[in-house]
């Protein structure tokens, strides 16, 4: 049995609440477990210059986390006076995985900025934010269609993630703090609704790992993501 008394199958309790806040076009608070990230989406009628002038949007991310988002207070990186790799890896990640599931001739020449804080990290919140960051995008995209903004959806599919690993030599998913700092090895899933892979990260932490287990965890990443999906259409009531 799995710390948490979970199942190898069987996500944490999993929450997406939006209009979580009142001025961003679209938000989300999403929870996985302990893990809670706070995630906003904010249009903006602008763009990087290198994409002026071409017909097209732009959707893109940052990631951080509150000094007390773990068990011992880290510095903010402001305060450092820069992002660590960690960081950096992150908020790319998340903006990859959205640009995937969106047409950017659709969005017109316009960028939708999403900001990502971890209120309290348990484990995957790189895997809690995208799929709570596509919500909140959704959300903010929904708004310009209903104010007249956008003609058309240029939401082409859903996108989540979730991460498995193998602890005490069983495949699980949605791996905690617990299981993540103690696993032989772990991974992160970036799937969209149809089905199609857009990240797959898979470490061997403590030992390889064989195609056996690998596709064990990818058969628990499909049906994991497969419920996400499912909560993430819950949420926006579709």
């Amino acid at each position: 049995m799995r710390p948490s008394d979970r199942t190898p199958e069987q996500l944490r309790p999993v929450t997406l609440e939006i209009g979580v806040n009142r001025y961003a076009e679209g938000s989300c608070l999403v929870s996985f477990g302990h893990t809670k990230v706070l995630v906003t989406a904010s249009v903006e009628e602008s763009l990087p210059p290198w994409l002026r002038g071409k017909g097209q949007g732009w959707v893109t991310a940052e990631y951080g986390m509150l000094p007390r988002a773990t068990h011992t207070r880290g510095r903010r990186e402001a305060a450092a006076g820069k992002q660590s790799g960690r960081t950096q890896e992150i908020q790319r990640l998340i903006g990859r995985s959205l640009r995937a599931v969106v047409d950017m001739k659709a969005l017109g020449e316009r960028q939708v900025l999403i900001d990502c804080d971890v209120i309290q990290a348990d484990g995957g919140t790189r895997t809690a934010a995208i799929t709570g960051a596509w919500v909140a995008m959704a959300s903010a995209l929904n708004y310009l269609k209903d104010e007249g903004v956008l003609k058309t959806d240029p939401i082409l599919d859903q996108v989540a993630a979730v991460s498995c690993g193998v602890f005490m030599d069983t495949p699980v998913l949605d791996l905690d703090y617990e299981e993540d700092s103690n696993a032989e090895a772990d991974s992160n899933f970036v799937l969209t609704g149809s089905g199609d892979i857009v990240e797959i990260q898979a470490t061997g932490e403590k030992r390889g790992f064989s195609r056996a287990e690998f596709d064990r965890l990818f058969g628990l990443a499909e049906s994991g993501c497969a419920e996400l999906f499912a909560m993430q259409r819950a949420a926006l009531g579709r």
